[in-house]
């Protein structure tokens, strides 16, 4: 996963984590659960849909509120985890509804957002 840093990262929301397996993302959702070893979290999008994010080591500090996590779609559609940041909510607040219709103009009209350059 060392080239996740260096490859495009499409920002997704849980709807598309099926057409990006095998590729870095960049997924922005709301915590909702923390598995009891810490290695695993559940994420909602901006349409309450849930993705399921592993870590490679557990957390080492509390999360809450909204988090970006950057990794690899696994074949089952989980984020594998590389680096996550939290957004700190008391300092400002996240439309995460907002974000999620942004990223539905971003996917619908790609020739006016090139981010992504996929050779496959």
């Amino acid at each position: 996963m060392t080239g996740v840093y260096e490859s495009p990262k499409p920002r997704i929301n849980a709807s598309m984590l099926s057409q990006y397996i095998g590729r870095p993302v960049c997924f922005v959702g709301r915590l909702e659960k923390v598995h009891p070893s810490g290695k695993a979290l559940t994420l909602s999008d901006g349409e309450g849909k849930s993705a399921s994010v592993e870590l490679s080591e557990p957390l080492d500090e509390e999360l809450s509120g909204i988090v970006e996590v950057i990794g690899m779609v696994s074949n089952k559609g989980t984020v594998m985890a590389v680096s996550y940041t939290q957004y700190r909510e008391d300092k400002i607040s996240f439309d995460l509804e907002l974000y999620n219709e942004g990223l539905k103009v971003l996917h619908d009209f790609p020739q006016h957002y090139p981010f992504e350059i996929w050779k496959d």
